[in-house]
């Protein structure tokens, strides 16, 4: 498979549909070199071509999991995409089971030679045959709902790891909760992958910066203080007091806004 063609996979799979125009802005070829790069993998059922643009074929998670990876799909294939300038080749990481850790693995796919623990399945299967790459699953027993591992071993697995970076999703995001999940076992191992790493990375849309005090949640505890958190828009103004100043990387596409001009004048 030739560079471009996989360019284009990997453009597809995160974003599910991309014209024909923006892959051809995207590699800097004319629309027709794109329509001739695409042909093949399209003859193979890889892709699918609709008028004016190239749509994925593939629907590999489950049900549950894979309502989630639509919800905000555009915003979350934008994270990914900001978030793989900040991984390396050869880089060791840390990925929990969040849908957008799931955009997140399909983004990495461009690197090489990772080394990646996750609870994940999803993200396993995604990382673990790309060449080069050593990934280890954290568990054995998986939820039925999102392939995730939340047993005694896949603690012991991360705790025996020393990672460069992990990369960690919320649920919510609150003003004054902070981060926060759904289950206690997930901010459990949140904390886990954020003490075997140098740098913690924080993934959220802006559909998860909310006052909502309805719904049942957990705040990840003991997050370091350097926490890197990449989002697709400036959060709102009342959440600067728990956002490490200068330590919002906001996503290709994302509107200026308060927090982002500050981070601009540090």
């Amino acid at each position: 498979m030739s560079k471009y063609q996989q360019q284009i996979e990997t453009a597809v799979a995160l974003r599910g549909t991309v014209s024909i125009a923006e892959l051809a802005d995207m590699l800097g070829v004319s629309d027709q070199t794109i329509r001739r790069i695409v042909k093949p993998l399209e003859e193979a059922g890889r892709l699918e071509k609709i008028h004016g643009a190239i749509r994925s074929v593939h629907n590999p998670v489950t049900a549950p999991f894979q309502a989630r990876m639509e919800q905000n799909r555009q915003a979350k294939a934008r994270i990914a995409t900001r978030l793989l300038d900040l991984v390396a080749d050869g880089q060791s990481l840390a990925i929990d089971t969040g849908s957008t850790s799931g955009f997140v693995a399909q983004a990495l796919q461009e690197r090489r030679n990772l080394t990646v623990v996750t609870n994940s399945a999803y993200v396993a299967c995604t990382l673990a045959m790309r060449p080069g790459n050593r990934v280890f699953m954290a568990g054995s027993q998986l939820r039925d709902h999102d392939g995730a591992a939340f047993d005694r071993a896949a603690f012991a697995t991360i705790e025996r790891m020393q990672v460069d970076l992990c990369i960690l999703s919320a649920a919510q995001v609150h003003p004054s909760r902070g981060f926060l999940v759904r289950d206690q076992c997930e901010a459990d191992i949140a904390v886990a992958m954020a003490g075997i790493a140098a740098k913690a990375i924080m993934a959220v849309d802006r559909s998860k910066f909310t006052r909502d005090n309805s719904a049942r949640t957990i705040a990840i505890p003991h997050l370091p203080a350097d926490l890197t958190i990449v989002t697709d828009a400036p959060p709102p103004a009342d959440y600067a007091g728990i956002l490490p100043p200068g330590r919002v990387v906001l996503a290709q596409g994302a509107e200026d806004g308060t927090i982002e001009a500050r981070r601009n004048q540090s």
